[in-house]
């Protein structure tokens, strides 16, 4: 038998044993197909939501708004459109949450900061605007770090969010509030966005499901930090779900070429023939790794990591010891654009408003200011050495097009223990390397759970492919999640 980490709960903060099959615990493409068939009313669907939030949302705090009654204004004309005989679209009536750095119409979408405290969005985002055409019900934002510069969701507009598995924890970030949200049934899915993790580790952390595309598959307009110059190389928009036919199906219906993002292009894609074939006979070659050589990993992240690629193998896949050359330098490329950089963009907004900014953007200007100048020069060097170091890896991964991989060094840890720097155990130069990498490459990853931990914590593995292969990443990313949970 190959070595597997199988998981011995069914989900965080769960319903009753006699309820798990209630309405908040099904997928997204459950709840799509059920009313569409007219099994499921929108109406009850939407209710059901709610009470999960009304029952769970004061211990998590996972929302920074939630539209209650446009909820249900929505649900009642999809309810409408279903008894008329109008077409619905493929997630009619499924109640999903957005990341509140993107813009939702009418929502407060304050990026966690109360430098843009009572910042209402004029219109949706395009990938809201998707969303709703499909049919879906957008319930509420939810909570991230103060402009997202964090791995841990904490910010002085709605304070700390919590892991639904141990409240003492953190849910990750920065998209914490989306994965917590889903995580315990308050959402069916939603939209994250990730510049150094934030999609993956939240979705690790929570036990849940998460795809950081291919930059520019997924538009990111209406973003904010806005992903445009250098962090349009590494920050993407991508879908946070329970399982990876939800991530394929948001994928679907968000992906496309928009004008507004400068690395938009005309789709991903498809994908949705390769995971009903549950991969075929044309199975890509895996490398894995479970040590970057930098960051070494806790013993059980480093056991889940060898437990998936030994299931894999077990399933037919080749798999073999991996990793490429090059990730210490790709590491300090990345630390360059999204800290200093960032920083750059940050510290003018703060001037004289040094009281109103959270402990941790302190700390992370902070850091930055310990490095030499950003003058262009470097700037220019930094995005020439990006494109030659990316051409070098994808080199690499014609060997192996799938590698596998942590998601960062540890589960999810305390509260107490985030930061940037060495005063930290969880410091975040030294944690979280391993999905950094792939965003200063533009690699698309997924993110499934495998295993907990001794202390049932969720551990979630990396899926890693080539750029705009999202279909081969999913098809992996589906068959391990099948084999995890079948074992």
């Amino acid at each position: 038998m190959p070595q597997t980490i199988t998981s011995t709960r069914e989900s965080p903060l769960t319903l009753p044993t006699s309820a798990r099959n209630a309405t908040t615990s099904l997928s997204a493409a459950t709840l799509a197909r059920l009313i569409r068939g007219k099994h499921l009313s929108p109406v009850e669907v939407i209710d059901a939501y709610l009470m999960q939030i009304e029952r769970f949302n004061p211990a998590i705090n996972a929302f920074s708004h939630i539209d209650a009654e446009g909820a249900r204004a929505a649900a009642r004309e999809s309810e409408a459109m279903l008894m008329r005989g109008d077409a619905p679209g493929l997630l009619h009536g499924v109640p999903l949450t957005i990341k509140s750095c993107i813009d939702v119409k009418g929502f407060p979408c304050e990026a966690g900061s109360r430098l843009r405290s009572g910042y209402v969005a004029a219109q949706d985002a395009t990938l809201v605007k998707r969303l709703r055409n499909a049919g879906a019900i957008i319930i509420g934002n939810t909570s991230i770090p103060e402009a997202l510069v964090a791995y841990h969701t904490e910010n002085k507009l709605q304070g700390r969010t919590c892991n639904p598995w141990d409240l003492t924890r953190t849910a990750g970030g920065s998209s914490g509030g989306e994965a917590a949200a889903i995580a315990c049934g308050m959402s069916a899915g939603g939209i994250g966005s990730d510049g150094g993790g934030s999609i993956r580790v939240p979705a690790s952390f929570c036990g849940i499901a998460g795809l950081k595309p291919t930059p520019g598959t997924i538009p990111g307009t209406g973003h904010y930090l806005p992903c445009a110059g250098p962090f349009s190389l590494i920050g993407v928009v991508g879908p946070m779900a329970r399982t990876v036919e939800d991530l394929q199906l948001l994928l679907e219906i968000t992906s496309g070429y928009d004008a507004g993002d400068p690395v938009s292009f005309p789709g991903a894609p498809s994908v949705r023939d390769r995971l009903s074939a549950e991969c075929r006979a044309d199975k890509p070659r895996i490398g894995f790794y479970e040590d970057d050589g930098y960051s070494p990993p806790a013993p059980e992240v480093r056991a889940a990591v060898k437990a998936a690629a030994s299931t894999l193998a077990g399933y037919g896949f080749e798999v073999e010891p991996f990793r490429p050359d090059g990730l210490d330098r790709v590491r300090e490329l990345w630390f360059t654009i999204f800290v200093e950089a960032i920083a750059m963009v940050l510290k003018p907004m703060t001037l004289n408003r040094e009281d109103e900014i959270s402990d941790n953007t302190r700390e992370f200007l902070a850091l930055a200011a310990e490095q030499p100048p950003l003058t262009g020069e470097r700037l220019l060097h930094t995005l020439l050495e990006r494109d030659a170091r990316r051409a070098e890896v994808l080199a690499q991964m014609e060997r192996f097009p799938i590698l596998l991989a942590p998601v960062c060094a540890t589960s999810a840890f305390l509260h107490e223990d985030a930061g940037w720097g060495p005063a930290h155990s969880a410091d975040y130069v030294r944690t979280m390397s391993y999905s950094q990498h792939y965003n200063l490459l533009g690699n698309p990853a997924a993110t499934v759970r495998v295993g907990e931990t001794s202390e049932g914590l969720p551990i979630g593995v990396q899926i890693v492919g080539r750029p705009y292969k999202e279909d081969e990443v999913l098809a992996v990313a589906g068959t391990l999640e099948k084999l995890t949970k079948s074992i």
